[in-house]
Parts: structure tokens; sequence; C-alpha cells
């Protein structure tokens, strides 16, 4: 049977350019399709420019800054990657404050990509096992996670599942990974 996520929200935590189009996407149908909200949340109000790697693609519509999002409005978080968004969203003080509220409130917090940079600012990855876009690696170990070349980590040794990929090509795992980590 598919998973009935029927009246959860998802936040889709993002800079308000750099985002890689179809890790927001493909994750949003995801939620969308197993009867989730998802909301755009973003440093600044207005619209976010999503990229094809270093093309910009579409434009998106915020719902929410993230000064004015709680973690606690949400069954999980999504942090997509592009190399330019989690670059901004780490220096966002908001961004890293509604993440590591979300970690100590033990919601999944689902990452692709570059996206975990934004974890090493929030002080969420030590201890804690994940994958990534390869050059995040030093990174992450130097900020205490354990990287492995994985197609999707689900790591439950934290008050909440920490689920990571690495790139594009792992959407599916990672998709699948963030729906089961909500049902």
């Amino acid at each position: 049977m598919a998973a009935d996520l029927s009246g959860k929200k998802v936040a889709f935590v993002v800079a308000n350019e750099g985002v890689e189009q179809v890790e927001l996407t493909e994750p949003w149908k995801a939620v969308e399709q197993a009867g989730a909200t998802p909301v755009l949340v973003a440093t600044e109000a207005g619209e976010v420019q999503a990229f094809d790697h270093l093309d910009k693609a579409d434009t998106f519509p915020v719902d929410l800054t993230t000064a004015d999002a709680q973690a606690s409005d949400y069954a999980a978080l999504v942090l997509p990657g592009g190399v330019a968004n989690p670059d901004q969203l780490r220096t966002d003080a908001e961004a890293q404050r509604l993440v590591r509220a979300a970690a100590d409130a033990g919601l999944p917090i689902a990452v692709i990509c570059h996206g975990p940079w934004t974890l090493i600012d929030a002080d969420v990855v030590d201890g804690r096992r994940v994958t990534s876009w390869p050059s995040l690696r030093t990174d992450l170990v130097n900020a205490g996670a354990t990287w492995v070349d994985e197609e999707v980590v689900v790591d439950e040794d934290g008050a909440g599942p920490l689920i990571t990929s690495r790139n594009p090509d792992d959407l599916p795992a990672f998709t699948k990974a963030l729906v089961d980590a909500l049902s």
C-alpha cells in the first residue's frame, strides 16, 4: 500500500538562488503524491531561481521565509543541493536555527548533493553517517560525520533520521527513503 501522508507538511528549505531544480522538484512531487503538503521556505520572500547545473531554470514562489518558519509546523525538512544554494543557506542564521530545531525535535531531515554544507553550519552532523557530493567529504569528516559513498544513507543514530544522497542520479532512492521516513 502506498504511503498516505495526508495532513503532514514538509518544508523545502533553500536560498533564493542556486538550488538544483531536479533536487527540489522530484522530492516535492514524491511528497505531494504521497498526500503531504510541500512548503517552499527560502531565506527571503519572493521567488527562488532554480538551476539546471550552471544554467538558469524555472522560478518558484516562496511560501515562507526562514525567519518565519518553525520546525514544529513540519513533519520533515528537505534540503536540496546545487552548489550556490547551500553555500548561501549555510550562512543564514535563521536557516541554521530551523535545521537545528528540526534535528533537536527528531524530525526527518533529507539532504542531497551539496546540501550537507548547511548541516555542518547548523552543527547537526557530528557522529552521524552521511553521504554527499564527493567534494564535501573532507568538510563533513572535519565536522565529525562518517562519510560514505552510497546512493542513500539513512542514519537513525540521532534524535531523528538523517537521509542523505550524493547527486540527482540518486533521487529515486532518496525520495523513497524520505517518504518511508514520513510514513
